[in-house]
């Protein structure tokens, strides 16, 4: 069995998109991944595309603590990007907090 994490936080982030629209918010989100591949605390950036919801994408994150969140979703980048969904998304993202426990690559 696995330690628990030391800090680690993560989240899972449900983006609907506008109807038809999901394949041009999925592209517009590379944007967000590049940003999220220069920032040191943030370690896993994963998106996700549902089958059954078809006017959605999902965000797996996991950050090395509560700090690289912060820095996350507070630097002008990030809120640059998300002012540029405003043409795909149909609304705020939906957070989900979590904290992991254990698991392989934790």
């Amino acid at each position: 069995m696995s330690a628990p994490t030391g800090g680690k936080v993560a989240v899972l982030a449900r983006i609907p998109a506008q109807p038809g629209k999901r394949d041009a918010l999925v592209e517009a989100l590379q944007a967000a991944i590049d940003n999220a591949n220069t920032e040191a605390g943030t370690l896993l950036y994963i998106l996700h595309t549902d089958p059954k919801d078809p006017d959605a994408v999902l965000f797996y994150e996991l950050y090395a603590d509560q700090d690289a969140l912060t820095a996350h979703g507070s630097s002008d980048r990030f809120k640059e990007i998300g002012a540029t969904l405003r043409e795909f998304a149909a609304g705020r993202p939906e957070l989900t907090m979590l904290t992991p426990v254990i698991g392989k690559g934790l």
